[in-house]
């Protein structure tokens, strides 16, 4: 299992679920849980709180989750086809080769969490606070990142190709490191790019 961004192990587990069994998560807190090859599928979580959990081979498809929250938690080969966050919490959680089909994400905080090299192709995110994630080698194309916080974030060979980015903290984005071919910026994102690039805009 990869290790979280800086360095991080991985949480240790203390108990292990393997059948859902069409458990109802709302409301209900689970700490240091295994999670493995469960079915999360339309799951309707309201509230839930995981709290450095792994979840292992999961499937989150077609599941909504509003003000939830899934705290420093591992997330590997997990399934969030056309699943839906609402104003959830995944601070400092990390994700290892998962799909995200359709995945929506609306406010809340996903600081500090790890995507590397995630697939992100068509996600639409949006009011999200994505500080200091690791978003290297991220591949975004025709995303939409809307108003989403990514200052401090890592974003090194990012692929951002016709991503609409509108509204976005894009100051810590290196336009020589990342692809940015046809995204869609707003008029002081446009500003930022340039100055990056050691260019002066004057009117």
């Amino acid at each position: 299992m990869a290790d979280r961004k800086g360095g991080r192990a991985a949480p240790k587990t203390e108990s292990t679920i393997r059948d859902w069994d069409d458990a109802d998560p709302s409301g209900q807190t689970y700490t240091r849980v295994l999670f493995i090859d469960s079915d999360f599928t339309e799951v309707n979580n309201q509230r839930g709180v995981f709290e450095e959990c792994v979840f292992r081979g999961v499937r989150f498809n077609a599941s909504v989750h509003l003000e939830a929250a899934f705290v420093n938690c591992t997330f590997v080969r997990c399934s969030f086809f056309d699943s839906t966050f609402t104003r959830c919490k995944l601070m400092g959680s990390m994700f290892d080769d998962c799909t995200y089909n359709l995945l929506k994400v609306e406010g809340g905080d996903w600081s500090f969490v790890g995507l590397p090299g995630a697939d992100l192709r068509g996600a639409e995110i949006s009011g999200t606070k994505l500080r200091e994630a690791d978003l290297t080698g991220l591949r975004a194309a025709k995303a939409v990142l809307r108003d989403v916080d990514l200052s401090g974030a890592w974003m090194q060979r990012a692929d951002f190709t016709g991503a609409d980015l509108r509204g976005s903290d894009l100051s810590t984005l290196d336009p020589l490191t990342v692809e940015l071919k046809n995204a869609i910026v707003d008029l002081p994102q446009a500003i930022v790019i340039t100055t990056s690039l050691g260019l002066e805009v004057r009117p």
